[in-house]
């Protein structure tokens, strides 16, 4: 992939970090940014972003957390490429491993880790139409692994003690807390609503290996201010843009309150 082969180079966390990715193909909004917001890294820690795409979201948290030590797994070759340009560009250091994560490259498995993150595909394999985009449509849908393996590959990677971060639909919590109880207690939802009043799409994530205290189910972040969008602009909340913008750490009960 060149620039000339239909790529955009993007502003994340209001231009500290910049990032290559396709114009047609999957596109990093917002999610990676929330993900990697919600993963209490600290210099020294070893971190895995599991499907990093192009990178983003291992990207986004290396520059809030200086000093990880930052690694990637991508089962798609032209993302990886991507995700090695976009830590290179923005001086990062990151290692990235092409493979499956069925089939996790040996010098991954040797390794265990102290957060894993994962953005899995939202629609589980025979849902939704599939994109046009051969990319975008594997980064949607999922393949031979379905979400509960995603979560328990990254599971498997912890240390005792160590958080698994995960955004995905809303609709997929059970599953999602199906999955974790294999293993992992502590858990934290946050659930992510569009705008005030409406129902929260999407959710964040987070347990710890080998704990086992009650969840917790936060009060929701709202991500734009107004009941609708009424004009061309930013109009994110408060304490969405501490996050998106200012790159904050989305610590519950440290962030900004929900602002209109």
């Amino acid at each position: 992939m060149t620039p000339g082969a239909g790529l955009s180079r993007d502003a994340m966390l209001g231009g500290r970090l910049h990032v290559w990715q396709p114009r047609s193909g999957y596109r990093a909004a917002t999610d990676p940014v929330l993900l990697a917001a919600f993963v209490p890294a600290r210099e020294g820690e070893r971190v895995l972003d599991l499907g990093c795409g192009a990178g983003t979201a291992g990207l986004c948290l290396a520059r809030r957390v200086p000093g990880i030590e930052l690694h990637g797994l991508e089962i798609q070759p032209a993302y990886a490429g991507l995700a090695r340009r976009n830590a290179r560009e923005n001086a990062i250091a990151m290692m990235v491993h092409e493979g499956d994560l069925r089939a996790m490259p040996g010098a991954l498995r040797a390794l265990d880790f102290n957060h894993v993150l994962l953005n899995p595909p939202y629609h589980g394999a025979g849902a939704a139409t599939p994109a046009r985009d051969a990319g975008r449509d594997a980064a949607h849908r999922e393949g031979a692994a379905g979400l509960a393996e995603w979560i328990a590959t990254g599971v498997r990677r912890l240390r005792p003690g160590g958080t698994i971060t995960i955004i995905q639909r809303s609709a997929r919590l059970g599953e999602i807390l199906a999955a974790l109880e294999k293993g992992c207690g502590a858990v934290e939802v946050l659930p992510l609503a569009a705008r005030e009043g409406r129902p929260a799409g999407r959710i964040l994530v987070r347990a710890r290996k080998a704990r086992r205290t009650a969840l917790v189910l936060h009060y929701p972040l709202t991500l734009h201010r107004g009941n609708a969008h009424l004009r061309d602009g930013n109009d994110y909340t408060e304490r969405a843009e501490a996050v998106l913008r200012d790159m904050k750490e989305l610590a519950i009960g440290g962030i900004l309150p929900n602002a209109r």
